[in-house]
């Protein structure tokens, strides 16, 4: 729908529940840390066979199914992402070093590869391999990739489609629905703990599509029918309205519904 009424969209995935099924099968053990997945050489053959051999293709089918005019690529296309591999780091808690592998952090990103898609009415369904100049094939957090991508694009919106309803107050009561938020706001429910594992990168991405000039991020829920068409097109939306400022709100977006 949102296609047929004109608006440009580009969708970047993940695979991560995918890959971690591939490596039971095959045997090899996943490690996470973060939120994030540490990639061996065995693990990126994963990665490289479930992102793009797998996923990016089906999904692809599935928008021609759609009448959709998708069209599949990863960051390796056209020098799309510019990524070289990460360093070993230190956690910020802990302390240790953790070497995450053959994982990419992102130096640029050349949108024109995109916009050329946008421009010929193909909706762009994006994979978040990479390469470095050396070849280097590199696997790159989706949210991260999506996040560089928005900014970018100078995206109006930013959405994330979550396993949960949106970003909650307690991680454990799904009825918790924060329904809009600011950056300051999301600091504290990090720092409270109520933001952890597998939601760090999404905060991470969140607040670099912030800084990064997009105005609006949405989390929303993959799994409630239409949530991407109620968020988009309603002020009452279905999951987590993140911005700057909650100042800059409008009356009819700042609902009588929860916020830290």
């Amino acid at each position: 729908i949102l296609h047929q009424v004109g608006i440009r969209v580009v969708v970047v995935h993940g695979g991560g529940p995918q890959s971690t099924r591939l490596s039971r099968r095959l045997g090899l053990a996943t490690q996470m840390v973060d939120g994030r997945r540490v990639t061996d050489a065995e693990t990126l053959e994963v990665s490289t066979m479930v992102l793009n051999g797998e996923i990016n293709t089906r999904v692809v089918a599935v928008c021609r199914a759609l009448g959709i005019p998708a069209i599949g690529i990863s960051g390796v296309d056209g020098g799309l992402i510019k990524a070289s591999k990460r360093p070993p780091v230190q956690r910020e808690s802990g302390g240790e070093t953790v070497d995450y592998g053959f994982v990419g952090d992102i130096h640029g990103i050349d949108a024109s590869i995109i916009v050329k898609q946008l421009d010929n009415d193909l909706v762009p369904i994006v994979s978040p391999l990479s390469a470095d100049d050396n070849g280097t094939l590199l696997n790159i957090n989706a949210d991260t990739v999506a996040a560089a991508i928005a900014c970018e694009l100078n995206a109006e919106k930013f959405l994330l489609a979550t396993g949960a309803p949106g970003i909650l107050e307690s991680l454990d009561d799904p009825r918790s629905l924060i329904s809009y938020v600011d950056r300051a706001g999301l600091r504290r429910l990090r720092d409270e703990g109520r933001i952890s594992g597998g939601m760090l990168p999404k905060l991470a991405a969140i607040e670099r599509a912030l800084s990064g000039g997009v105005p609006r991020v949405h989390v929303i829920s993959y799994a409630m029918p239409d949530s991407l068409l109620l968020e988009v097109f309603t002020n009452e939306g279905t999951g987590t309205l993140v911005v700057n400022d909650i100042e800059h709100l409008s009356p009819e977006e700042q609902t009588s519904e929860s916020r830290p």
